[in-house]
Order: structure tokens, then sequence, then C-alpha cells
């Protein structure tokens, strides 16, 4: 018994450990937060059943992170990087192990963050833990492994040119921003990818910045004991030292008048015609957000007028749709659709710009309103079914705001939306002068 009692003080002496959320909130799931001294902080979500732990390191840093000039495509870099290994457990070791375990692991990078996920037995949890602790805290390449690396991020980029909606991002982002880093895309400028090789002692800086305990959030989702992950993230987590350096990221001035631009894709496609205006920054308490969020689908979604019109009756575009995304920072609310035919991209401009009157004018229908809410909170907690999944659709959530109880908050104002604050929200960011507008062609 004295045993028992001694292990929870020095858990509780080594880290802070606060129970988040009973499972009583919109999110189904009971889960507890667990900080070390060191800033480190690990969401821990047990979910019985599955004999898998689905292992999310969530660093928040993405190419928005990128502020330095010419220094773009690091954040993707190390997504690649990562996986390069340590003196103790080097690329191919850690391949092995993982092929040993039977688990599977990945990365990926966005604009706000880039993330690290392994799902795996539960048994093998602390081999888990020590070998992604082992690399976060241990990274180590030479100057010829960095070089190699480097070159197959710029062969990544060229070929991503060969498809057309890679070429429209890049385009877009670089018309719609000018001081933001949101202005390059996550892979980066090419002046600057073709550069990297040349930036080995750059790359160990910005490592050492980003890469620190503050700026990582663990999430644990499936079949562990709660108090034996508890143990496990304070032995292996627990000594790395702090040092976060926070970005100088420049705010992006208001814009001041709409910007259009025609794009020329070396390539075969049907022209696409992209829409996008300026948005905030995501906060889940503020009405406004959950308003964009269901204005989107009710005035682009699949159940639209205009979808109906365009798509089904007149059959002029292959598709249309809407992808207003959460980001750190004010992003782009994203109109966009394919045209079957050149000389009806006019028409379908017109019809996206009555669609968008409609809004800024109308009140939207009581009932509408209400079976999208269902439809928003139902799609979300369909996605909630495996560790995996859980771990996968929190990620952004963590990403943007640290954490994971921010959801609760989140759905209860898409909730409380009214068709007047639907309105509302198109008033305020559907604004001609705050729009960019990107036509792409095809070789005909």
């Amino acid at each position: 018994m004295k045993n028992i009692l001694l292990f929870f003080v020095i858990l509780f002496i080594a880290g802070m450990v606060v129970a988040d959320n009973s499972g009583n909130g919109f999110f189904p799931y009971s889960y507890e937060k667990y900080n070390l001294p060191n800033g480190f902080t690990a969401y821990l979500i047990p979910v019985e059943g599955s004999g898998l732990v689905a292992y999310y390191s969530v660093v928040r840093t993405g190419s928005r992170d990128e502020w330095e000039p010419g220094k773009s495509g690091f954040a993707h870099f190390f997504e690649h990087m990562m996986f390069r290994g340590t003196k103790k457990y080097p690329g191919s070791v850690y391949d092995r192990m993982v092929t040993e375990m039977g688990a599977d692991a990945n990365a990926y990078t966005t604009d706000d963050y880039t993330c690290f996920h392994m799902v795996a037995p539960s048994h093998d949890l602390e081999k888990v833990m020590e070998l992604e602790s082992d690399r976060f805290q241990n990274l180590d390449y030479d100057e010829k492994a960095f070089k190699t690396e480097s070159g197959a991020v710029y062969g990544e980029y060229r070929k991503g040119r060969v498809n057309p909606y890679a070429v429209l991002e890049e385009e877009l982002q670089n018309t719609a921003f000018d001081k933001h880093t949101y202005k390059h895309t996550t892979i980066g400028f090419e002046r600057d990818i073709k550069n990297m090789p040349n930036m080995y002692a750059y790359s160990k800086s910005f490592f050492k910045r980003y890469y620190r305990p503050e700026n990582v959030v663990l999430m644990i989702v499936g079949d562990f004991s709660i108090p034996q992950a508890k143990e496990l993230v304070q032995k292996y987590y627990g000594d790395w030292k702090p040092g976060y350096v926070a970005p100088k990221i420049t705010p992006e001035p208001k814009q001041q008048g709409e910007r259009v631009k025609e794009v020329k894709y070396s390539g075969r496609t049907l022209p696409i015609l992209w829409i996008a205006y300026k948005g905030d920054a995501f906060d889940p308490a503020n009405k406004m957000i959950a308003a964009a969020d269901l204005l989107g689908d009710l005035a682009f979604g699949q159940n639209s007028e205009i979808y109906k019109k365009l798509v089904l009756r007149e059959q002029k575009v292959q598709f249309i749709g809407s992808y207003f995304p959460y980001n750190r920072d004010p992003g782009l609310l994203n109109i966009y659709c394919m045209v079957k035919d050149e000389n009806d991209i006019p028409y379908v401009k017109q019809e996206i710009n009555t669609t968008v009157e409609k809004f800024r004018k109308e009140l939207v229908k009581q009932t509408e309103l209400d079976k999208l809410k269902k439809r928003v909170r139902y799609a979300f907690l369909m996605k909630l079914e495996t560790p995996d999944d859980i771990a996968g659709n929190l990620a952004r959530f963590v990403a943007l705001t640290g954490g994971i109880d921010e959801i609760n908050t989140l759905f209860d104002n898409i909730q409380a939306v009214t068709p007047q604050d639907v309105r509302a929200a198109a008033q305020k960011y559907f604004q001609k002068k705050h729009r960019t507008v990107i036509t792409l062609k095809g070789e005909k």
C-alpha cells in the first residue's frame, strides 16, 4: 500500500494531472491531460476493446512558422528527416522495429502543424514511446544525408507540378497573401527548395528551435492503462530540455481590393475556378467561425440550390463545393468548381456571385439549418470509431489550440447558430474586396 501511495506522489510531483473530461460533453470519450514541468503535454484517451494504441505526436509547427526569407519548406523537410533516426535507432533499425511490432508509422505536414503517427499493438506501448521520444530528442543526421533528403523533397515538388490543384494552390496562396507566411504552400517556394541542400546548418537551427517539449503535444488513444502511460511519459519525456523559440510572423494587412489571376497549366485538364475570401483565425468561442462553417455547406454543399442547378440540372460543372478550413491565423474561405466548357466560366462565376449575394441578404430556413447541424454532429462522431480515427480527427484541434477540450465549445456554438448568424457570417466574410479569384486552364 505504501508503494502504491509513493508511486502516485511521485507522479504528482513530476507532472500535473488534469482530468479534463468525463465524457459528458459533445466529445464522447473521457480523457486526461498530463503536463510535465518542461512544458510537454500528453492527452490520454483510453478506448477499450481494440488491442491497439494510436500514438500521435503533434508538432505545432507547419509552413506557417517558416518566417525567415528564403527558408520555406523546412517543416515539411523534417517530416522526411525524422525517419532518418538517431544514433541509438538509425532509420533502418527504426523501420525494422516498426515492422516487427506489426505497427504502421507515417507522418504529414500542413500549414499549421506537423504530425507523426503510429498505430501499434497496445502491449508495445513502451517500445513505441521509446522509439518516438528518442527521435524527437536525439535526431541525428550528417550533411550527406541532409543533401540526399533535401534533393528528394525537390523531387516531390516537381512531381506535384503534374497535379493541376497543386499548381492552383501555389498561385492562390501567393496571390492572396502579401506578408503572412501562408503566402507559400506547405512544401515551400520552389527557389527555396532548390537551395535547400546548401542550408545544412540552418536545418539544425530549425530543429533546435521548434522540436521542443513546449511545442509538441502527444495523444495516446486506445487500449492502455492511464497510470502506466503517465509513468512512461515521465520516463521518456521528462528529461527533454525546453527551449522553444516562437516564430516572428508578420500579420497579413487587410486586403482592400479583389485580386484576379489566370493560371496556365502545362497539361490537360478542365478549367478550375477557385474563389477565396479572407477569413478569421480559428477560435471555437467565435460564433462567426461556427456560422461560416455551416454557411459553406448551406450555400455550396451537395444539398444547395447552386449544386442542384449547375451540377445536376444544367450540368455546367463537374462539381462545386466549399472548403472553410480552421487555421491558426486568418486563412481563406474557399469556393471551387470544375467547369466543363471554358466558355461557361463567366456564367458559372456569376451564379456563384448570385449565391453569395443571396446569403448576404436572405435568411436560411430554420429547418434546413437544423438538419445541417445534425448532419455535422453525426459526421464528426462517425469519424471517431477507432483509436486511429479519434487521434487523427483531433490532431488539427490540438495543433491550433494546444488541446482538445475546445471541441465541446465549438460544437456548442455550432448548435447555437441561428439563421441571423449565418447571414451575418456571409456579410462579414463574403466581401468582394477581400476575395481572390483564380482560374486555371490547361492545354487544349
